[in-house]
């Protein structure tokens, strides 16, 4: 990957990708190899990209669909092995609130999660509709129901 591509074209949107790894990960290990492998991603799809969106919406997707595949390998991985859960110290993870809000994150479902995530970016409910695949209307009510289910969660300090 070129060092032009990454900072003209990934480092802007940085921030998205960040959100989105750190929702589907649990150490700082983990979340820099996802990191990683989104921005090999991206830029090994480059060309894919036909501006039918906007380039970070792109970036959205590409990141989501990284984590998901690399949150199932996980999954089927930790069947066989313990997983280690050391403490990690590292900027990621070092806000106790935000770490809270994360481990409340990762109790939605995959859908509700990636909703609350691109909510939280900001971006319009038509977008999000467009990229989860429904209607603006049906994105409004369910970031309501996710709100209220990450206050429950959050009140309850996570279970």
């Amino acid at each position: 990957m070129s060092t032009d591509f990454y900072t003209s074209s990934i480092l802007p949107h940085a921030g998205i990708i960040i959100k989105i790894c750190r929702a589907y990960t649990d150490s700082q290990e983990d979340f820099e190899d996802y990191y990683q492998e989104a921005c090999l991603q991206i830029w090994k799809s480059r060309t894919a990209f036909q501006e039918k969106s906007k380039w970070s919406t792109w970036i959205y997707r590409v990141t989501l669909n990284v984590c998901l595949t690399l949150s199932k390998k996980s999954q089927r991985k930790n069947y066989t092995t313990m997983h280690n859960e050391a403490s990690v110290t590292n900027n990621a993870f070092e806000n106790e609130d935000l770490n809270l809000l994360y481990d409340a994150i990762k109790k939605l479902s995959e859908v509700d999660r990636a909703i609350i995530l691109l909510h939280l970016e900001e971006n319009p409910h038509k977008e999000i509709a467009a990229i989860i695949g429904t209607s603006a209307n049906n994105i409004a009510v369910r970031i309501n129901r996710i709100k209220k289910q990450l206050k429950e969660l959050l009140d309850g300090k996570i279970n």
